[in-house]
């Protein structure tokens, strides 16, 4: 899957995460039952936590399977430990059942391949849990002309043409380039074949949720932008345009009908964050030409609008945590301190409450923050929804 800005690579975790993709086979209704394969790294010679982990990557990896995700949550999160809680607070009964089929000491690290038995719908809400606010999946077909003969005459040109749908376009790619240049995690869902054209036609037109939400699980993303592109060639080259005058270009116009969703984390539902309709103007010697004119100035209009209501929706989802640094004795320290947190990614905010105690604004999952700290020498004590505890090192 081609994927643009962030690049979600399984370096973040320091070991390879092996998947097995034999058939489910079936247990009782509701529940599938899947082979996955699980590694981890072995510590210190602590085999028995090396093993326990190992089986909690296969557990997520035969989640994954049973969702069908094409972002895996595994490669996105560092702290397996962190999310793994995070998880088992909210999703109960998530693994039905599971048996260990084999393992393998591998003196660096422990190989496992289990049987996990996963409640599909549960699988869904637990994965959904950690997609980003600030993740874009962006679907926007075209249907553009193709020229197959043309001939210009003293009467203008005449022209047979033939359509076909260009899911990657100039729209597309210009609009993915601008979003990621403004800090946005954008998933191009066109490579992936999760939808074809006419999927997205139906959609848009009939406001199908099921199709939304289908794609907001593959890729873990909170916001979704689904449209399609259509064209009217509005005048020939060569027609008469009146007062005795031939149209010197070919003038195609371009219409985007678009919409921008969320989903409602507490009832699942969709939210539109913006929808419309804008068009504009190609003018060229050929139609293809006049075409790729008017999609790119079709994404001038559109970008700006886009990020707008991107802006908004991230503003209105941050929320505040509370943040406390142990055993900070001094000023210095505690400045060190806010500087990291100002300086992490997604902060929107430091309000700093007392030595070591800040209150933090924060629009994701606690669990990316605490991922991010990590990285940065902390070391975590405990944590809530909206509240954790960590020391600075």
């Amino acid at each position: 899957m081609e994927k643009y800005s962030v690049k979600f690579k399984s370096a973040f975790w320091g070991v390879s995460l092996l998947v097995s993709l034999a058939m489910p086979f079936i247990s009782e209704a509701g529940v599938k039952c899947i082979d996955a394969e699980g590694e981890a790294v072995i510590v210190n010679n602590d085999v028995p936590s090396s093993k326990a982990e190992a089986i909690a990557r296969a557990k997520w990896s035969a989640i994954e399977q049973s969702v069908g995700v094409e972002v895996k949550a595994q490669t996105v999160v560092q702290n397996f430990a962190v999310v793994d809680d995070a998880i088992s607070k909210n999703i109960r009964g998530l693994v039905t059942g599971y048996k260990l089929i084999l393992e393998d000491n591998r003196k660096d690290t422990f190989w496992v391949r289990i049987n996990a038995c996963i409640e599909p719908t549960k699988a869904q809400d637990a994965l959904m849990s950690l997609a980003l606010n600030n993740s874009l999946a962006v679907f926007i077909p075209a249907r553009k002309p193709k020229v197959v003969s043309e001939h210009t005459g003293k009467h203008g040109t005449s022209l047979q043409t033939t359509d076909e749908y260009d899911e990657t376009n100039v729209l597309s790619e210009k609009l993915i380039g601008k979003l990621i240049e403004q800090g946005y995690q954008v998933v191009d869902v066109a490579p992936t074949h999760a939808m074809d054209a006419a999927d997205i036609e139906r959609a848009v037109k009939s406001g199908n949720n099921m199709t939304v939400r289908s794609l907001m699980y593959k890729f873990l993303s909170n916001v979704l932008l689904i449209g399609k592109i259509d064209y009217a060639i509005s005048t020939k080259k060569g027609e008469d345009v009146g007062y005795g005058i031939s149209m010197p270009f070919h003038n195609v116009t371009v219409r985007l009908t678009y919409r921008l969703i969320t989903r409602d984390k507490s009832s699942g539902k969709n939210i539109i964050l913006q929808a419309g309709a804008e068009e504009a103007k190609g003018l060229a010697m050929s139609v293809e030409d006049a075409t790729e004119k008017g999609l790119q100035a079709l994404q001038g209009k559109i970008t700006p609008i886009v990020l707008e209501a991107l802006s908004k929706h991230i503003a209105g989802a941050s929320k505040k945590i509370s943040f406390t640094a142990k055993d900070v004795s001094d000023i210095s320290t505690n400045f060190q301190i806010k500087e990291i947190l100002q300086n992490t990614a997604w902060v929107t905010s430091v309000e700093e409450k007392k030595l070591g105690e800040f209150l933090v604004g924060y629009p994701e999952n606690i669990v990316y923050l605490i991922n991010s700290l990590v990285q940065k020498g902390f070391r975590l004590t405990n944590f809530t929804n909206y509240s954790v505890t960590m020391e600075y090192r």
